[in-house]
Formats: structure tokens, C-alpha cells, sequence
């Protein structure tokens, strides 16, 4: 195997430029100031853009990470060269690459979904059309970014899953851009048709009289969901968007890469994925029962229904940026021990991560991100600084190859070999001790639930995090 039959990002090796937590510590720096300086520039609501109203912010970020996705893992950096991916300076590629997203960015929103989309097909793509129809400036951008938004958002779960769960396939061995567009218009296609069952209905709503001849008014989620907002389907989008990127990092796609046959394999991941984050989902809206209470529909704010569903989805986004750190930074720590045992100690690891970062977020953010205090302020809205934050991450690692911290070298042969080991794992095979192991861990993982849910209603009743 050469450097040339595998992906761009999977032919390199990122190595130290210093030894320690130098390289670490440099590059967290770096990647908070640019963030800050960033967010004033763009999102911040006291800063020059103030992007941050919050849905516009929040298409604007989606998109963004929609895009990086596109580029290096669907399309593979194509039309760039392998030549000029290996030899560019990191800041030069960086520029280059962020500035081409940027720009795919502009084109697609304000080109298809607006400028065609809106004008031609669906009103409330296109701001202009809400006010012209007599909508307030205010709420005609927000509908429409919301709704632009959400279809990134289905994207950004099904496109990443078709390249990590279905391996490409059954185009993985088309070449550069055939296999880019086909995957990326069939995930589209597919993203449209999720976004036409799971938004078109909460988009209907948000107008007087409910667009009933449009969409189904009221949605048929009602009832199961305890509201008629499209929040539910967000919690669960969220969630897979999430489990994504945990089988891709820090589950090295253990366990389903433990399957042989390709179409097996591919299918159980596929679903796989989408069954964990279903359970998450559930998992994380019903810790919120147990912390601040039941939900009470018809109220506003932390105990209505759909503010617990969005917060399922904000809740799920803190894990992914402990999960990207450790992977991207800290050389997916540990490595030491057996694939299970990796796996289960980077799970708990950032989970414990994502619980402490949830904290000094809602303790912090309204001092430094120009957010509201509160949880369930309409101003408050995680998902936008923690996907900005992700958004840079992506850039420094996939466009800039670690700089400055690291630096890009081929890999060798054996390397190779272990980008293969990752799709299809020989490393653990079943033998008494495995089943003995999972028994075990089978055992731990009930107690942990149980002890997790017995703990909640105390956490609630004791602990302030916002005064």
C-alpha cells in the first residue's frame, strides 16, 4: 500500500516539533486567542459582525463545519494536489482551504437556498419574501436561518456517517471528484428528504395560521415528544452528529469494525451509530427530568418540553470537544492497554471532560462570549461557540496539519497497514477471557446507569451552577 490509495488526512503522520505537553499546550494557546478574536470579530453581540442573533450565528457556524467535512473527508482536499497539500506551508494552506470553504459557504447559502430555493420554491428560505409577506425584519432572518441551518445540521450527521460507517461505499473506488460529488449529492438528497419529515412541519408552525395545507400541522411528533417543536428532532440529529465522530476518534470504530463481512459491517455501523445516539438522546433528556423535575408543557423556558429537547442537543456538543482534544492533541490517549480497554477509559475520560467544560461554560460564557446568563435564555445557545470552537480545531489539524505544534510526515508501510486495521480490526478476537470481559463490562455499564440516575435528583437538589 502507497500514500496515494489512501485519503489525504489518513496518508500523513502528525509528529511532535517538541517533546512533552509542549506541542499541546502551544497550539491550545493559539487555538483560544483565534477563537476569541474570532468570535468578537463575528459572533459576539457586542462585537463588529454580531452574527450571534442566534440562529444566523449558528447557520453560519453549521455550514462551516459542513463544508470542512466536504473538503477533506468526501472530497478529499480535491482539486488541491497531493503535491501542494504536502509541500505548502501549514499557515498558507490554512488561509487557502478555510477561505475556498468559506466561499462554498456563501455560494450555497445565499445562492441555492435563498436566492433559489426561497425565490422559487419554499417562502421562508428567503428573508426578503418574509418581509415582503409582512414578517419583522428580526424574525424573518432567524426563520430562515433556522431553517437553512437545520439542513446542515442532517448533513453534517449523514455525511460524515457514509464516509465512517459505510466506507464510501458503493463508490469507494471511484476517483476524485466523481466519488466526492456522487456521495455528496446522494447525502444531500438524502439530508432533504430528512429535513422535509423532521423540520418542514415546525417550520409550518411558526406561522399564523399553522401552515396546514403545506405541512402537517400539527406535526405527528406531538403526542410521543410531548410538543409540537421540531426541538425533538434536533436532540436526536444532534446526538448522531456526536456518536459520529466518538466512533471515528476515540472508539478507533470499535466494536463494529470487529465484523468481517463488508456489507455487515457497513450496515451495523450505519445503524449502529444512529441506535447509539437514539439512546443517548433519551438517556440525556431524561437526567434532565430527574435534575430540575418533569416537564410541564405550555410553559416557557427550563421546564417546557422543547427547550429540554434543544438541550439534549447542547448537552451531546460538549462531549464532542473533549472527544476531538484528546484525539487531535493528546495522541487519543491511552494507547497502552487492549482496544476495549482503550476505548472504555477515552469514553468515561471525556464524558467526565464534557461534564466539567458543561459547568464552567454556563458558569463563565455570559463574562467572555457576550451570551445571556441562564440556561434556557434564548440568548443562550452552546452549540454556536462549541461548534465555532470545533470549527478550529478542524481547521488547525485537517487544513494546517497540527501547526504549530506538529508537523506532517508520510507514513510508512506498516503505518499503512494500521488505516486498514481501523476498518477492519484482527486485534481482538473472541476467546473465553473477551467474554468473560464483557460480561464484566456488560455488569459495570448497569451499575454506572443505575448509580447515575439514583445520584441526579441529589446533584439537582444541591449543586447551583448558576447562581
Amino acid at each position: 500500500m502507497d500514500n496515494s490509495s489512501v485519503s489525504y488526512l489518513e496518508s500523513r503522520k502528525l509528529v511532535k516539533r517538541w517533546n512533552g505537553p509542549i506541542p499541546a499546550l502551544v497550539n491550545s494557546v493559539i487555538i483560544m486567542a483565534f477563537f476569541y478574536v474570532t468570535w468578537w470579530i463575528f459572533q459576539d453581540p457586542r462585537g463588529l459582525m454580531r452574527m450571534y442573533t442566534p440562529y444566523v450565528g449558528y447557520m453560519v457556524c453549521r455550514w462551516l463545519l459542513i463544508l470542512f467535512i466536504w473538503l477533506a473527508y468526501i472530497f478529499d482536499f480535491w482539486p488541491f494536489k497531493r503535491t501542494w497539500l504536502n509541500k505548502t506551508h501549514p499557515l498558507v494552506k490554512g488561509a487557502v482551504l478555510t477561505l475556498v470553504s468559506v466561499a462554498a459557504m456563501v455560494l450555497l447559502i445565499k445562492g441555492f437556498f435563498i436566492e433559489i430555493l426561497g425565490n422559487f420554491g419554499i417562502a421562508y428560505f428567503s428573508p426578503s419574501r418574509l418581509i415582503g409577506m409582512g414578517i419583522t425584519d428580526f424574525y424573518a432572518e432567524e426563520y430562515a436561518a433556522e431553517a437553512i441551518m437545520m439542513f446542515a445540521a442532517i448533513a453534517s450527521w449523514l455525511a460524515p456517517s457514509w464516509v465512517v460507517a459505510c466506507e464510501n461505499a458503493p463508490w469507494q473506488k471511484l476517483g476524485q471528484p466523481a466519488r466526492g460529488i456522487t456521495i455528496a449529492v446522494v447525502t444531500f438528497f438524502i439530508s432533504m428528504i430528512v429535513y422535509f419529515v423532521t423540520m418542514h412541519s415546525h417550520m409550518a408552525i411558526l406561522f399564523y395560521p399553522w401552515q396546514k395545507f403545506a405541512a402537517i400541522c400539527p406535526p405527528y411528533w406531538e403526542d410521543f415528544a410531548n410538543t409540537v417543536s421540531g426541538n425533538f428532532h434536533i436532540a436526536w440529529i444532534m446526538c448522531g452528529t456526536v456518536v459520529v465522530w466518538l466512533y471515528e476518534t476515540i472508539w478507533q470504530r470499535y466494536p463494529f469494525n470487529l465484523i468481517k463481512h463488508d456489507g455487515l459491517r457497513r450496515t451495523a455501523s450505519f445503524f449502529g451509530i444512529l441506535g447509539i445516539a437514539v439512546a443517548l438522546c433519551f438517556f440525556l433528556y431524561y437526567a434532565q427530568d430527574l435534575v430540575w423535575g418533569e416537564t410541564i408543557r405550555g410553559t416557557r423556558r427550563l421546564a417546557a418540553p422543547d427547550w429540554r429537547w434543544l438541550h439534549v442537543g447542547e448537552m451531546a456538543i460538549f462531549w464532542l470537544v473533549p472527544t476531538l482534544f484528546l484525539t487531535f492533541y493528546c495522541n487519543n490517549w491511552p494507547n497502552k492497554f487492549s482496544r476495549p480497554v482503550n476505548v472504555c477509559i477515552r469514553t468515561l475520560l471525556t464524558a467526565a471532560m464534557a461534564v466539567v467544560l458543561y459547568v464552567v461554560y454556563y458558569k463563565t460564557s455570559h463574562l467572555f462570549l457576550g451570551t445571556q446568563k441562564g440556561f434556557s435564555h434564548p440568548q443562550q445557545f452552546p452549540m454556536i461557540p462549541m461548534i465555532w470552537l470545533i470549527n478550529i480545531f478542524l481547521i488547525n489539524v485537517w487544513f494546517m496539519d497540527g501547526w504549530p505544534g506538529w508537523k506532517a510526515v508520510p507514513k510508512t508501510e506498516a503505518e499503512l497497514e494500521e488505516v486498514k486495521e481501523e476498518v477492519v480490526a484482527s486485534d481482538v478476537k473472541w476467546t473465553a477471557g473477551l467474554a468473560k470481559g464483557l460480561a464484566i463490562g456488560l455488569a459495570a455499564g448497569a451499575l454506572l446507569y443505575f448509580a447515575i440516575i439514583n445520584v441526579l435528583p441529589w446533584v439537582g437538589a444541591n449543586i447551583t451552577i448558576i447562581e
